[in-house]
């Protein structure tokens, strides 16, 4: 039996504190699906892969931070080559006491294709 989804990275989530997070931090919680969305306009890096939180409740998105910079540059170039859906991400620790860039760990994996 194959796996249906590979380990692709694993970070914190950076920028958490000057983003969208606080707004949202009661629905964060380990396995909470996230999207990554590439910011083409990102001023402070080229390579931006943010990191957001979609309520279905409230019909709306809010970017809670990003990928950090040392670790966006691959995954930056398959979001660009379209590859966005072969990737999910989850929160895997939330920890309310940490350093606001270490509060939420984020694990990115490959699904497999379904062809």
């Amino acid at each position: 039996m194959e796996a249906k989804k590979k380990f692709f990275m694993d970070c914190h989530l950076a920028g958490r504190k000057y983003h969208d997070a606080d707004e949202v931090w009661d629905k964060l919680k380990v396995g909470t699906l996230l999207q990554l969305e590439r910011d083409l306009d990102n001023r402070y890096d080229p390579d931006a892969v943010a990191v957001i939180y979609n309520d279905t409740e409230l019909d709306e998105s809010f970017c809670i931070g990003y990928i950090p910079r040392t670790d966006n540059e691959v995954l930056a170039t398959f979001l660009d080559m379209g590859w966005a859906d072969a990737f999910e991400c989850r929160i895997s620790m939330v920890n309310e006491y940490a350093h606001f860039e270490h509060q939420i760990y984020l694990t990115v994996k490959i699904k497999r294709n379904k062809q």
